[in-house]
């Protein structure tokens, strides 16, 4: 009987939700691994075998939490979309107002985008390996941002007809900037640039005063 190959996946129940604090390890660091082989090698060139050397874990413990490398893939993905939220929440959060909390959303990004420039790559790579993913992961992040704009307006720190339209053209700011400035560079002033980007949308959508 033929054996299956490094990246064929063995049949495992559907739920992969770990149960255990060990398990949790376990996951964390396949996923951690993940974003390493797909962020150098991309997602044709990475393998399975390479995920688990890189984790220091046995195939098996791969198959117990993702039944392929499309699986880990979508996956981190979507761990990666969680990671930035829960990186840069806090911050936001903490902010007097909603400029300063824009302000304080693009710096914690460019904090993350220079810390993890796999990111790019990787979501990247996702419109063509699972295009659900990709959009998933844009259409989640400004609805996010259009949320937390409203609630500016409705505190009268922004225009009151601020929407979709706003929340993604900061988004694709934020993303282009990440870009420029946390994976081609990082030599300028991160809390700089979230200055002049904070000034600017004040002009735009701030409430004059």
């Amino acid at each position: 009987m033929e054996q299956p190959g490094p990246d064929a996946a063995p049949h495992e129940p559907a739920d992969k939700t770990p149960r255990t604090e060990r398990g949790r390890r376990t996951q964390r660091a396949i996923l951690d691994a993940a974003a390493a082989e797909f962020g150098e090698r991309g997602f044709h060139d990475a393998s399975i075998s390479g995920i688990t050397r890189r984790a220091g874990v046995a195939l098996g413990s791969f198959y117990t939490w993702f039944d392929s490398k499309d699986a880990v893939f979508r996956a981190l993905v979507a761990d990666m979309s969680a990671r930035v939220r829960d990186h840069v929440a806090p911050a936001i959060r903490a902010a007097p107002d909603q400029i300063a909390a824009e302000r304080a959303g693009l710096l914690k990004f460019l904090e993350f985008a220079r810390a993890h420039k796999e990111i790019y790559r990787i979501i990247d790579e996702s419109e063509f390996v699972d295009p659900d993913s990709f959009r998933r992961h844009y259409a989640t992040t400004a609805e996010q941002i259009a949320a937390r704009l409203r609630r500016g307006a409705e505190r009268g720190e922004v225009i009151a007809d601020v929407g979709e339209v706003h929340a993604w053209a900061i988004m694709g700011m934020n993303v282009f900037l990440g870009l420029r400035y946390g994976v081609w560079s990082t030599e300028e002033d991160a809390a700089g640039i979230a200055d002049a980007i904070a000034a600017m949308l004040a002009r735009g959508i701030g409430m004059r005063r």
